[in-house]
């Protein structure tokens, strides 16, 4: 292969890497809520958890694997490289994929979720590294790279509902689980044959200073022994019955960790970073920007708890009289993504040239509001489900899914860029890695809310979403001149 649209071919052995582990990943989550709550019996048996369980579980994995992308990027900078975190997470996940596939109940369900947060964090914030490292300084096909690399990902997010829910809902959830592992060995056998096409990306780059190597390896044995040192005493406080270890309490020990984390981090930028005025300024826009975010993902995560079990209970799924798995559902999203991102990228080009376009403040004021709009949509849906009992057409999902994919749009890439633009040039490292930890944070919220699924009325729990939302987006709103006193010449 000379060349891949234009851009090295070593582009395409990144994009079919990702494109199988976002298979992989959003195969699985389509599945995940659904299976941790079918009864252990019948044709289709899963794991029994109550709704409440299966909330708080999923919430705590889809919060692991992106706060495990902090360490793994460091881990790749520091002692394997790139290139060699990107296969070895590939081959833990794919392990991981074969433990939900395994016969063996709970233990190797919780070691499957497990090794796919470990993989994740090892591949995915690597893999778009060297996505960057192909090309060189100024060379102006980098934007346009990141565009079809994303596309990639949106690909295998279509594609994996599609194939893995299909065979997880009419054959067995194992054989769904079994189906993203191959997905993910897939890609790890394209990674390798097409490793020759990546140059120098991904390779360990020592650092010349003397001793530096020492002190890495050290940080990391300290590192793993904390690590072992805590779960030796979570284990003994749970096997002392000092505090016996539910799925719901390890949730909400992670939910600490959320909240303390950010709080210690920013302080100390404060106190002990060394920023002059400026860059404090720019640093304080970062956090409202950061808990937008996290309020934002927490509405728009439900997509795999509370409205996953909303399309699989409550939608007459059927389109023109042919019947289709719930799973399908988790499609839409990226589908919407693929058709729209085109257009929102020729609107804001379009909106500039006239000086109309918003700025960033006023874009994540706007996701907020959308995010909102889409759980109001529902409230209707939910009001004729509770008098009539019967399920509801999938107009009201598909409304729901675009609403939530345009206030995607206004949010999410703006948010990425506006985070390297106002990060100090020494932290711009670790400002992606607070990003991560905003979805993080509002990807467990998310699960913690969808296991409050039988708990409240539906029309309750998406008026409170909608106004929780609306309330966010209204400070947000009111934020906008100050934000952009904060941000200075950044815009």
């Amino acid at each position: 292969m000379k060349s891949f649209f234009g851009h090295p071919p070593g582009l395409a052995t990144l994009f079919f890497t990702e494109m199988w582990e976002r298979f992989s990943y959003y195969g699985g989550r389509a599945m995940l809520i659904l299976y941790m709550t079918a009864a252990v019996v019948g044709e289709n048996p899963g794991l029994g958890l109550t709704v409440m369980e299966a909330g708080a579980l999923y919430g705590l994995y889809t919060a692991v694997v992106y706060m495990t992308n902090l360490p793994g990027g460091w881990i790749a900078d520091k002692f394997i490289g790139a290139r060699n975190a990107v296969f070895y997470g590939g081959c833990i996940i794919a392990l991981g994929n074969l433990m939900l596939a395994a016969p063996f109940g709970l233990p190797s369900f919780y070691s499957g979720l497990g090794l796919i947060a470990i993989g994740t964090g090892l591949l995915k914030p690597n893999v778009s590294t060297m996505v960057g490292s192909l090309y060189g300084q100024g060379d102006v096909r980098r934007d346009s790279a990141f565009s079809i690399f994303y596309m990639g990902i949106n690909l295998g997010a279509f594609l994996a509902p599609l194939i893995a829910g299909y065979f997880g809902q009419n054959v067995n959830w194992r054989t769904g689980f079994l189906v993203v592992a191959i997905g993910m060995v897939l890609g790890l056998f394209q990674y390798k044959l097409g490793a020759k096409h990546l140059g120098d990306a991904g390779k360990l780059v020592r650092s010349g200073v003397p001793g530096e190597h020492e002190k890495q390896q050290k940080a990391l044995r300290t590192g793993m022994l904390g690590a072992l040192i805590a779960v030796i005493i979570l284990l003994a406080v749970h096997f002392t019955g000092i505090m016996p270890l539910t799925v719901v309490s390890v949730s909400d020990l992670v939910g600490i960790l959320l909240l303390v984390i950010p709080v210690v981090y920013f302080g100390f930028l404060f106190t002990k970073g060394g920023f002059d005025a400026a860059e404090k300024k720019r640093i304080v826009a970062i956090i409202i920007f950061y808990l937008a975010a996290a309020l934002f993902w927490s509405a728009f995560e439900q997509a795999g708890s509370t409205l996953t079990l909303f399309a699989d209970r409550n939608t007459h799924n059927s389109f023109l009289g042919m019947e289709f798995p719930s799973t399908w559902w988790q499609s839409i999203n990226a589908l919407f993504i693929i058709v729209l991102s085109g257009v929102f990228a020729w609107l804001w080009l379009k909106l500039n040239k006239m000086k109309m376009e918003p700025s960033t403040p006023m874009k994540f004021a706007i996701g907020l509001l959308l995010v909102g709009v889409g759980f109001l949509i529902l409230v209707p849906a939910a009001i004729i489900i509770e008098k009539t009992g019967n399920r509801v057409g999938i107009h009201w999902l598909l409304m729901l899914y675009f609403i939530h994919t345009v206030g995607e749009l206004f949010l999410s890439p703006v948010g990425l860029s506006a985070m390297t633009k106002l990060a100090p040039a020494r932290i711009v490292g670790q400002m992606m890695g607070i990003w991560f930890l905003g979805a993080a944070t509002g990807n467990f919220i998310g699960g913690r809310v969808g296991g409050m699924f039988e708990s409240f009325p539906l029309k309750n729990i998406f008026l409170a979403i909608f106004i929780f939302s609306l309330v966010a987006s209204l400070v947000m709103f009111l934020l906008v001149p100050w934000m952009k006193r904060l941000m200075g010449e950044v815009k």
